[in-house]
């Protein structure tokens, strides 16, 4: 069977991108077991809760749900365990300089299969008030009534 190309998205954390201004944006292999391998590529993960820390120079991704494996056996993973991710060194070190500062965070933005590896994708973050929410929405919508007034002007000249 030839091996598999390309990147398959399996889960997307969509709330860390509407309440975390993103920063340097890093992609990590994970350590996993087969059955959650087997669950993942099912498409089956989620990232809403999930997060990421730096523990004596190893970066660890904590509270990802990945569920069980319907036809695993009594070596099933447990859902909720904490995974290894695999960074350069020199990655860790400026994660680990930016974490010091104050209000930034590590979160998983994505999970996906790279061709065949599973890798997920962890941005350092810094916390949106609620003001930054609001504008970023306005921002959104702003552009949006723009492309339209454009593609409608476009339309009209031809």
């Amino acid at each position: 069977m030839p091996r598999e190309t390309g990147r398959k998205l399996i889960a997307q954390n969509k709330k860390a991108r509407h309440d975390y201004a993103i920063g340097d944006v890093f992609e990590a292999g994970m350590v996993l077991t087969g059955t959650e391998v087997k669950s993942l590529r099912l498409g089956r993960a989620n990232l809403t809760e999930a997060f990421a820390t730096v523990d004596d120079g190893e970066v660890w991704l904590r509270n990802a749900h990945i569920p069980e494996y319907e036809f695993g056996t009594w070596r099933n993973h447990s859902a909720r365990r904490s995974r290894k991710l695999l960074l350069n060194r020199r990655e860790i070190g400026k994660i680990e300089r930016e974490l010091a500062s104050a209000g930034k965070t590590l979160v998983p933005l994505s999970l996906y299969f790279s061709d065949g590896y599973a890798k997920v994708e962890i941005a350092v973050a810094t916390g949106k008030r609620e003001w930054d929410k609001r504008q970023t929405i306005a921002q959104r919508d702003a552009d949006r009534e723009a492309r339209r007034a454009l593609a409608s002007r476009n339309r009209r000249v031809r």
